[in-house]
């Protein structure tokens, strides 16, 4: 679906949101960059972690820290978090 669907008045993300990101050259930074983004899907605010980010929803280079964060989330029957992980590597 077009985010034009999703939020009124055609926002793009909080540009003043803040997540607890590493500094991009860090090699943390791909892991953290993945939890922000379920962590913020789980709000309905994905396009504020995009822009954190830079990458996407769905990006291929960080499915294997969803992946993890996929395994973590069934043994701790986060069921919501095992839902947006699903959803984040079709």
């Amino acid at each position: 679906m077009s985010r034009a669907f999703v939020k009124e008045g055609g926002d793009w993300g909080n540009p003043l949101r803040r997540f607890n990101l590493p500094p991009r050259d860090d090699p943390g930074f791909d892991a953290a960059a993945a939890e922000a983004l379920l962590d913020a899907a789980r709000e309905g605010d994905t396009a504020s972690a995009e822009l954190a980010t830079g990458y996407y929803w769905g990006e291929r280079r960080l499915a294997p820290h969803v992946e993890r964060l996929l395994g973590r989330a069934r043994e701790q029957g986060d069921a919501r978090l095992v839902e947006l992980a699903e959803r984040f590597l079709r």
